[in-house]
This record gives C-alpha cells, sequence and structure tokens, in this order.
C-alpha cells in the first residue's frame, strides 16, 4: 500500500522567513526618495553592523529594520542605522522595532511609515518623529503613532 504525502504546508525555519519588501511606483519612490535623502544598501547595513547580509534581511523580516526597493534595490533608511559606543558597530536604532509595530497595527505599509517618520512636524520640538526617536524620546512618538490606529 502506497503512503499518502504528508500535506501540512510548509513553515519556514525560524529566522528565514521570506523579507517583506515593498514596491513603490515611480511618483511615490520619487518622493520617498527625497523626503528620506540618504540609504543604505543591504550589504551597507551589513558593513557598518559588522554582520552578513543574512543577519540583515532578518533584521528587516523581525521589524528591527524597515526597508523599501529604492530604484529596484532594497533599501534601508541610513538613519536606522546608528554608530555604537568607541569603536563598537553600528546597530539599528533601539527604539524602531516598537514603533515600526505601531504604524504596522494603525496598517501602514513600511513605505507609509518611513514617510510618517520623516515627514515634518511643527509640533514636535525636533521636527520630525524620526529625529525625535533619535533624541531618545520613544514615548511621544509611540503615543501618536498609537493613536493613528484609533
Amino acid at each position: 500500500m502506497a503512503r499518502s504525502r504528508d500535506r501540512r504546508p510548509h513553515v519556514p525555519a525560524p529566522g528565514l522567513r521570506p523579507v517583506p519588501e515593498e514596491t513603490l511606483d515611480a511618483a511615490g519612490l520619487a518622493e520617498l526618495e527625497s523626503l528620506v535623502g540618504d540609504w543604505l544598501t543591504v550589504p551597507d547595513v551589513a558593513d557598518r553592523l559588522g554582520t552578513d547580509i543574512m543577519k540583515v534581511r532578518r533584521l528587516i523580516g523581525d521589524g528591527e529594520l524597515a526597508a523599501v526597493r529604492v530604484g529596484g534595490v532594497l533599501k534601508v533608511p541610513a538613519l536606522f542605522v546608528v554608530p555604537g559606543a568607541e569603536g563598537a558597530p553600528a546597530a539599528p536604532l533601539h527604539d524602531l522595532k516598537g514603533t515600526l509595530t505601531l504604524l504596522a497595527d494603525a496598517r501602514y505599509s513600511t513605505a507609509e511609515a518611513i514617510r510618517w517618520l520623516w515627514t515634518p512636524d511643527e509640533t514636535l520640538r525636533e521636527g520630525r518623529p524620526i529625529d525625535t526617536l533619535l533624541a531618545g524620546r520613544k514615548t511621544e512618538i509611540r503615543r501618536r503613532a498609537q493613536a493613528l490606529g484609533f
């Protein structure tokens, strides 16, 4: 008697999930490119972090970094990678993951989340949400991001 094949769906091993990618139309891409300005490719991020490309793709997949396709190349905003202390390698912006999670809960796409973080807000002392995160004031930004979902 022939054995039936196991019909369970394939579940990738932890850390091997596909990287969520978003491709923008030309107008949206041009706007986002000019808004963010400085981008890093995945190999550039790997060099700054002192790690390999697969680890960077895992960080993107886990929501610790965000990336979009810019000119056909997967890129990360440069401000998402912060310098390490005295000779230590760079690291992903510590407060980014929770903020990206709240923006995703508010149904923001990756590009929309990046756009929101870079959009000037005159009610913020630093001017933009990303600058407020870089200044270590995550609570205010997360409160605002959480309010977007209501």
